[in-house]
């Protein structure tokens, strides 16, 4: 991250990835999943379902549910994670096209393309 100032204020300007900026380790899978849970959380939360109801259609124990919603994600990979979007009524589509920047392409997660947050910068 690079040091910048303002108003006499230092201060570090943030990769784009939280997880990198605080040193996760993989933090590119770390942002993905988080922002598929975000995704999860908007659909229950759209649909007002209960954890107990959200357990049924995603056939988890509902103290599952609970650690996806509050962001405990290290049960869940990312397979899982697309595969509860599924049951949840919702299409995912993977989008492959050649990068616009120079080296390592991107990896971006959101309803729309225009909603989307880069899950891995510039490795």
């Amino acid at each position: 991250m690079k040091k910048k100032k303002y108003k006499d204020i230092e201060y570090e300007e943030s990769s784009g990835n939280v997880f990198a900026d605080l040193g996760i380790s993989n933090p590119e899978e770390a942002l993905a999943k988080s922002q598929l849970a975000w995704e999860i959380s908007k659909i229950i939360k759209k649909k007002k379902l209960t954890q107990a109801k959200v357990a049924k259609i995603l056939k988890i124990k509902q103290p599952k549910v609970s650690l996806l919603l509050r962001g405990y994600l290290k049960s869940f990979s990312l397979e899982r994670l697309l595969r509860f979007l599924n049951d949840l009524g919702h299409d995912v589509y993977i989008s492959i096209r050649p990068s616009s920047h120079q080296g390592h392409g991107n990896t971006m997660i959101g309803d729309s393309p225009s909603n989307a947050t880069i899950a891995a910068l510039g490795r």
